[in-house]
């Protein structure tokens, strides 16, 4: 028993989740080959081992984003870099946001999910929660623009409350920007105790980081019995959502570097973009094998500095906020998600929807925190906010977690390339890069 757990142990996190996937699925077809009826007796007892996994995400997904986003806002010197910072963070902004539109116009062109039988779905969802009908009639009943706008600045802890994710993102955000103006407008002791203040969120986060490692440990036996069970009552045509969500997100964040980043470089420095992105290739490599930006961010620095010539103070700055703050990948996943959810649970994404999912998808990627899988506890936030309840957030979450590992590896490819190109962009504007290798 003791040797089984050491291999378990040393065997990679990644093989691991993959294996729990191939398992579960070749189990939940074996229950859905032998009839409905065996599937139905089994799932009860094999979704709690799943139910658990999924609990510990909802358990640690609120107090995660919250601590990133504050420490990601405070992380801002706006004192001494004036514009040049301010312009960094409002091409995070908008690249993020230029990635989130291409997700959703995509998803709703790929339509994951569209034209599925229910019943199987609606089997799968009975042993969560609630009924997909009840699901759709929260999903109409959505609020309008001016009502999400309203309640972006709502009570965040009567918000949290309500499982209403939005405000606290907001808030959090405020708290952090209102930390850094103190912690710059104050000298002495009084900016000592900011400083602290910022250090005591970091640790608090860093303890937040490691308790998601002892989670993502127990990931493979989550997948493992979540899988089996969606497959068990659904069969082999859960295939069909699967290879349209993997194929749109690639193909999205394709579109995302090749033409949009190309097409920002290209209209802002009248640079022709491929050979700089061509630059960018090792650190692209790197984020695609480590998945995680902040295990890249040694190679992103080399490379910003050797290969595209920037300036080390802007590199320094900019890109450890980007691997904070600025997760473009991520904003393509989760629409595509979002979009499926509704498919395959029966309710219209109407324009108010959509405008929320926009909105909520670039706060949130904020939180994603920059380590492997951060982008699935944000499923949470974005599912909520659409009108699923927190069972049938588990069932998107289900889905999203058998095919995660391989679109992270693409998703943190993006948000590092993304990191680069607002670096080498804000740089090259203001002056401050040199040839590559070369003299100031």
């Amino acid at each position: 028993m003791f040797k089984v757990l050491q291999w378990y142990v040393r065997t990679s996190l990644m093989a691991r989740i993959l294996g729990g996937f191939v398992l579960g699925t070749a189990a939940g077809i074996a229950l859905w080959a032998a009839g409905g009826d065996v599937a139905a007796t089994v799932a009860p007892w094999v979704s709690p081992f799943g139910a658990v996994f999924v609990n510990m995400l909802k358990m640690i997904v609120i107090p995660v984003v919250f601590a990133t986003l504050i420490v990601g806002a405070a992380s801002l010197p706006l004192k001494r870099f004036g514009r040049i910072g301010v312009r960094v963070v409002l091409w995070y902004l908008a690249t993020s946001l230029l990635a989130a539109i291409v997700g959703v116009v995509l998803a709703l062109a790929l339509d994951p999910g569209a034209g599925v039988d229910l019943a199987g779905w609606e089997r799968l969802a009975g042993t969560l929660g609630d009924r997909p009908e009840q699901l759709a009639a929260r999903g109409a009943a959505g609020a309008g623009l001016v009502d999400i706008l309203l309640g972006m600045f709502a009570n965040p802890f009567e918000a949290l409350a309500r499982g209403d994710f939005l405000p606290m993102i907001v808030f959090a955000i405020l708290f952090g920007l209102g930390v850094r103006v103190c912690l710059e407008a104050l000298e002495g002791e009084a900016a000592t105790r900011f400083e602290r203040l910022v250090e005591l969120v970091e640790a608090v986060r860093d303890v937040l980081f490691r308790i998601v490692d002892w989670i993502l440990e127990y990931a493979p036996i989550g997948v493992l019995a979540l899988t089996t069970v969606n497959f068990g009552l659904y069969g082999p045509s859960i295939f069909g959502p699967y290879i349209k969500v993997v194929v749109g997100v690639i193909v999205a964040i394709a579109i995302v570097v090749l033409v949009g980043y190309a097409g920002l470089i290209a209209a802002v420095t009248r640079v022709n973009p491929y050979p700089v992105l061509g630059r960018m290739r090792e650190a692209m490599l790197t984020a695609f094998v480590t998945r995680s930006s902040a295990a890249t961010l040694p190679v992103s620095l080399q490379v910003a500095e050797r290969d595209l010539g920037v300036r080390e103070e802007v590199a320094a700055f900019s890109l450890p906020l980007g691997a904070t703050i600025n997760m473009d990948g991520v904003c393509v996943h989760l629409p595509m998600f979002a979009v499926l959810a509704a498919n395959l649970f029966g309710f219209e994404l109407g324009i108010g929807s959509l405008f929320f999912l926009v909105v909520t998808t670039v706060l949130a990627a904020i939180g994603a925190g920059g380590v492997p899988g951060g982008s699935l506890m944000l499923l949470f936030l974005i599912l909520d906010g659409l009108g699923l309840s927190a069972d049938q957030v588990a069932v998107v979450v289900a889905l999203a977690l058998g095919v995660n590992p391989i679109l992270d590896m693409f998703e943190t490819a993006n948000n590092v390339t993304g990191d680069l190109v607002c670096t080498w962009v804000v740089a090259t504007t203001e002056g401050l890069v040199t040839e590559p290798g070369g003299e100031v």
